[in-house]
């Protein structure tokens, strides 16, 4: 029997020391057609994780996308973990290579280590 109400995994996202929050400042710059996408992946993950491929991939400890494809023609990833009963977002970019760069890793690796601390 299925349940009355899907169980959602709270969301948070990465935030700096001063308080900043640099991925809801990346969203707020995107067209809000894009937002919109974004904001519903994000959702279908926080409602129906685990979610596997083509929404989710997982790119190694611990590190997961999720993959948009924008009405502006591009695609998006976001980068999060899922740990204790929560979903971290740590970045977000406009992919322009095939390969996801070394450096988006790095940044989405670091912040995930500051969260888990």
């Amino acid at each position: 029997m299925a349940p009355d109400r899907l169980t959602e995994i709270p969301g948070v996202f990465y935030r700096t020391a001063a308080g900043g929050e640099p991925i809801l400042d990346w969203l707020r710059a995107l067209p809000p057609e894009d937002r919109r996408v974004i904001g519903t992946d994000l959702a279908t993950v926080q409602f129906g994780w685990p979610v596997g491929m083509p929404l989710c991939r997982p790119l190694g400890g611990g590190l997961w996308e999720v993959r948009s494809t924008l009405p502006s023609r591009r695609i998006s990833r976001v980068l999060f973990f899922v740990d204790d009963d929560r979903i971290g977002a740590l970045h977000g970019f406009i992919k322009k290579t095939q390969k996801t760069p070394d450096s988006e890793l790095e940044i989405a690796r670091r912040r995930m280590k500051e969260m888990k601390a």
